[in-house]
């Protein structure tokens, strides 16, 4: 026994000697490590992400158009996407996650200066700087739907850079690189009911009310000219809007998993709410409407899929279908407002109303996580509207009085296919 306590306390004081000694090194935080499978799943989240734009929203938005201005949208969409990359990479990063700063991020990462040993959580940096230049590229495409069939292609172009630095980099950062939003309020959006849709829907009904409606609005428009491909850039969206959530989680792990499911779950709801609603009302239900009510869904959950469980999200894509439908119908039918493709009220409202219901869906009783504080939330969406809401109409001000938004009225008769771009898509 004697023997035994003396053991114990040479023990002891041999485990003293030791920590004292190596407190130091322990107290060192251990150098960023690669996760191979965090790494393989964000490589692929990236490409579902760019697969949503290319050619998912592009085939989208083109279907919904009239023919005479379908190639027209696809050229927008296309060179908007390789325009963003340049800007993410040029400054575009470096504002959003360059740096540790209250309203952004700095230029010391301009030109994506980062090495090939740069780690990032548990990713290389530059396999987190594609993932997020994949969003970069889809946010300001969003905004086409509003103003096609009467815009001008290069303004657009100019907008599109100038709003990516002045607009969405900064509101990132706010958000997701440590800055304003999330340091005093704790902001919740996972991946971009604020960043993203709020952001684009805002800007697009700031460009329709100074762009003005198209000839014959409402009244004589006969659009979509292909319902079958709407519904396949739909089908693309949903496939690739499982990267865009899913990998939000920036690991392989059960919160990718639930983002997964719960991104799924939602766009279901919201699908099947889309083709009762309009049973209901013409008792007739579209293909079109079925797949402008899974993007509903699907940008409604947005914001709230790292923290949902699956009873949140059946009632994440409830709440989306319903609203979102509503807004459609009160923006464009009865306010006569021509946001053409109804960015601001599918993305806009959607994501929007997603921030707001977060607090609550994401209850542990519902499956969820518990976070997010509603006036939080509330607050950080005030801000980031009235900021994208200024910002954008300053610079669409200074290009309508320059090089002006709008074709003339015999290029827009014709249709910017022929007018602007000098093709057809159909013969």
């Amino acid at each position: 026994m004697l023997s035994n306590m003396k053991s114990v306390g040479l023990a002891a004081s041999l485990g003293a000697l030791l920590c004292a000694v190596g407190t130091p090194a322990l107290a060192q935080e251990a150098a960023p490590t690669i996760n191979s499978g965090d790494t393989a799943w964000i490589l692929t989240a990236t490409a579902l992400v760019l697969f949503m734009t290319l050619p998912g929203l592009a085939l989208f938005y083109g279907g919904l158009v009239r023919a005479k201005n379908y190639l027209s949208v696809l050229m927008k969409v296309f060179a908007i996407a390789a325009l963003a990359s340049l800007v993410w990479i040029v400054a575009g990063y470096s504002i959003a996650f360059g740096g540790d700063g209250l309203w952004w991020g700095g230029l010391s990462k301009a030109f994506s200066n980062v090495g090939t040993e740069s780690v990032s959580g548990t990713i290389p940096e530059n396999v987190f700087l594609a993932f997020q230049m994949t969003f970069a590229i889809i946010t300001p495409a969003l905004i086409v739907g509003a103003f096609v069939e009467r815009v001008k292609f290069l303004p657009v172009m100019i907008f599109t850079a100038v709003w990516l630095l002045v607009v969405y980099a900064p509101v990132a950062h706010w958000i997701w690189g440590g800055g304003y939003l999330a340091q005093t309020f704790g902001t919740v959006d996972f991946a971009g009911g604020l960043v993203v849709h709020a952001t684009a829907g805002v800007s697009a009904l700031i460009y329709v009310f100074l762009l003005g409606p198209r000839k014959g609005f409402p009244t004589d428009l006969s659009v979509p000219h292909r319902p079958g491909l709407v519904m396949v850039g739909a089908a693309m969206l949903w496939v690739g809007w499982f990267g865009f959530n899913g990998g939000s989680q920036l690991a392989a792990d059960g919160g990718a998993g639930m983002a997964l499911l719960v991104t799924h779950v939602a766009a279901s709801v919201a699908t099947l709410v889309w083709i009762a609603l309009e049973a209901m009302q013409s008792r007739k239900p579209t293909l079109v409407g079925a797949a402008t009510g899974t993007i509903a869904g699907l940008a409604t959950v947005t914001p709230a899929a790292g923290v949902l469980g699956p009873g949140g999200a059946i009632l994440m894509g409830l709440a989306g279908g319903l609203v979102c439908y509503g807004a459609v119908n009160l923006f464009r039918v009865r306010m006569k407002i021509d946001d053409s493709l109804d960015v601001f009220a599918v993305h806009g409202v959607g994501g929007m109303l997603g921030i707001l219901l977060l607090p609550f869906l994401s209850a542990t009783v519902l499956g969820g996580t518990g976070e997010g504080v509603f006036v939080d939330q509330l607050l950080s969406l005030l801000i980031v509207v009235a900021w994208t809401a200024f910002a954008t109409t300053i610079i669409l001000l200074l290009l309508k009085v320059t090089l002006g938004l709008r074709v003339t009225e015999e290029q827009e008769y014709e249709g910017l296919d022929t007018s602007l771009h000098g093709e057809s898509a159909y013969n």
